[in-house]
């Protein structure tokens, strides 16, 4: 399988969009050893500590997020511009991530091979 990248773009439990790409990165991550993970706008609250979503009846995947060192997946990006302007910073995420400027985004996102978007 070609490289993969994964966007997340959305706040999370807004919509099962953030849980779904979780899944689909995991399940991805048994066929494939080329996958990139890109958290940008909104996107950053995926990885936020401390969220309580059974106030919202909603699960918390969060753990899952941690899942990832286990899964190989090791390219995971998030977006400096996004987390600043969210007033959050790098401390504040619940797994460790690579800060990218924009225009690093940009790159990562010109050289995906396949871009899947939640």
């Amino acid at each position: 399988m070609s490289q993969l990248t994964y966007l997340f773009r959305t706040a999370p439990h807004s919509s099962n969009a953030g849980r779904e790409g979780v899944d689909a990165l995991l399940a991805a991550s048994a066929y494939c050893e080329d996958i990139s993970v890109l958290f940008v706008g909104d996107g950053v609250y995926q990885l936020l500590l401390g969220q309580d979503p059974n106030a919202i009846l909603s699960k918390d995947y969060a753990p899952m997020l941690k899942l990832f060192d286990l899964y190989d997946i090791e390219q995971v990006f998030v977006c400096q511009e996004s987390l600043q302007q969210r007033g959050l910073a790098h401390v504040d995420l619940v797994i460790d991530a690579q800060l990218l400027a924009v225009e690093q985004v940009q790159q990562q996102l010109q050289q995906a091979g396949k871009l899947l978007s939640f």
